[in-house]
């Protein structure tokens, strides 16, 4: 087992210059774990921003083939790495290690699904109009246009996914593939596991000839809006809270020069239970919802948090049968005594609502969280409460019952952007569900049909993303290869000689790649 030297690392290099020491803790017990972390001090943020930089050229310029190398070899690190970092891990989080052995195969698989992306080129984005002397009454020049890498990013860990959305996670993968540089802010939740995988980062570096200051982590509180506020730094990748979230797209947004900040922030997930459904297998939808609401303790952002269906007998059999399900479930660690406390404040507000009934649920004790199901009146829906529309972060949910269908539009078309929106339905619903849909394409990001949120395939088509407040920017995604969209920009190239175009953009098409010439997907070179 390495030794963690909780310093910083900066161009390569290990840093520990601040005084102040950080402590990971147990998540079972809370008591500090053995290892210390040093707080970055502002000059080692500046110094890990301005490695980051001093990077970026060669970074960019490196073949694709270069970038997919790197990220392969820190998926294979990854895969290396013993019991004793699976152990680390679930010290930090309280999650089990099998959750932890598929959580780090989705982060090895993601790395190389980027490296894929790479290989086959269509993340250039090439397009070439070609020119036309002769056209009247003004010629047209030269034109070709690719994607290049935005710069350097800063990229915050997330609680909750401390592999696949933490280190070496989706936002690094998408960043280090799109060629820009990354600045990782570790989560105090787990920062000795940060370590483990930044240790890996850098040794893949080394094995694949990266240039020094490829990936840097910093540690400690309050460095993150010196990080955002740096110059250096053209993009954030964020996933937490809103408050989180919308505090550094403020910074963000404050800089001399303002920068992007794709931030995945806050969805309560709706799910619809339509009625010809509830009929033909109600007891299994009521199981399969409680499965869904309390996986991983609740910890998932798209945990379904509303779950909304219309008044019939069969709907009023699913809740008796929903709120039995719900009390059966067990208590579950959360992962840190901060997440806890934050559920435990989001329940109080349910309870001392007047409009808001208890139905399942043990009282909360202990360091332990227990699964609690609540049902509000439908007018708190379609009037807007504010407290139905925000995220419980645990496993909760509440139950809503409407009158008929058009109460059922005016809620959805009442509620703010979500990552997801699911449909549970029957082919007799089928009607009811085509007028719900062009409803939920403007609410959500991936909208669901007899399946459940909480598992996010990666993959080419996935969207991990949606409208305000799930995300801060709805045109991208987290988890898929296009998020790597999210840290490229185009650029157009006019009357250059070939000689000084991207490959991309040569007549020879040297990297094979399909390109758009003049209107027409064609991989031929150009004579």
């Amino acid at each position: 087992m390495p030794q963690l030297l909780g310093l910083n690392y900066i161009g390569g290099q290990r840093s520990g210059e601040g005084d102040v020491l950080l402590h990971s803790r147990d998540a079972i017990n809370g008591e500090a774990l053995p290892s210390t972390f040093h707080q970055a001090t502002e000059a080692e943020v500046d110094a890990a921003a301005r490695a980051a930089e001093a990077a970026y050229p060669t970074f960019r310029t490196l073949p694709a083939e270069r970038r997919a190398a790197f990220l392969d070899a820190i998926a294979a690190e990854l895969d290396a790495l013993g019991e004793a970092f699976i152990n680390t891990v679930c010290r930090e989080t309280a999650l089990p290690s099998t959750r932890i052995q598929g959580e780090r195969a989705r982060t090895s698989n993601q790395l190389r699904l980027f490296a894929q992306l790479l290989r086959r080129g269509d993340f250039h984005g090439a397009r070439i109009d070609r020119a036309q002397p002769q056209r009247q009454p003004l010629p047209r020049p030269d034109l070709r246009q690719c994607q290049l890498g935005l710069g350097p990013v800063a990229v915050f860990g997330a609680s909750n996914f401390p592999l696949a959305f933490s280190t070496a996670g989706g936002d690094t993968a998408a960043a280090l593939a799109a060629g820009c540089p990354v600045v990782f802010k570790a989560h105090s939740g787990h920062m000795a596991t940060s370590e483990w995988v930044a240790d890996a980062i850098l040794r893949a570096a080394g094995t694949t000839d990266m240039p020094p200051g490829v990936f840097n982590l910093i540690f400690g509180s309050g460095v993150g809006e010196r990080l955002v506020k740096h110059p250096a730094i053209q993009a954030v990748g964020f996933t937490g809270s809103l408050k989180g979230g919308r505090a550094l797209c403020d910074l963000a947004a404050a800089r001399p020069q303002p920068i992007p900040v794709f931030a995945e922030m806050s969805s309560i997930n709706p799910v619809i239970l339509l009625p010809e459904a509830l009929v033909a297998r109600g007891e299994q939808v009521a199981g399969e919802l409680a499965a869904s609401v309390t996986l991983g303790c609740g910890q998932f952002c798209t945990n379904p948090g509303l779950v909304i269906g219309i008044r019939s007998p069969a709907f009023s059999s699913f809740i008796e049968q929903f709120a039995a399900r719900m009390a059966d479930q067990p208590a579950q660690t959360m992962l840190n005594a901060g997440t806890l406390k934050s559920y435990a404040q989001g329940l109080a507000r349910l309870h001392a609502h007047p409009g808001i009934r208890h139905l399942a649920g043990r009282p909360q004790q202990g360091n332990q969280a227990w699964p609690q199901l609540f049902q509000a009146e439908a007018g708190l829906l379609l009037d807007g409460e504010e407290l139905l529309q925000e995220e419980v972060f645990g496993p909760a949910t509440v139950l809503v019952e409407v009158a008929d269908l058009a109460q059922l539009e005016q809620a959805l078309g009442g509620l703010h952007g979500q990552l997801t929106a699911t449909l549970i339905a029957e082919p007799g619903d089928l009607e009811t569900a085509a007028r719900l849909v062009p409803l939920l394409e403007r609410k959500a990001g991936r909208l669901l049909l007899n399946g459940y949120p909480t598992g996010v395939e990666v993959c080419d088509a996935m969207v991990h993303g949606g409208p305000y407040p799930a995300t801060s920017d709805a045109r991208g995604t987290s988890v898929g290869t296009l998020a790597i969209a999210r840290f490229l920009r185009p650029v157009c190239y006019q009357n250059y000689p070939d000689a000084l175009l991207p490959d991309a953009l040569k007549n020879a098409n040297p990297l094979d790649i399909a390109r758009l010439v003049d209107g027409v997907t064609t991989r031929e070179a150009l004579g």
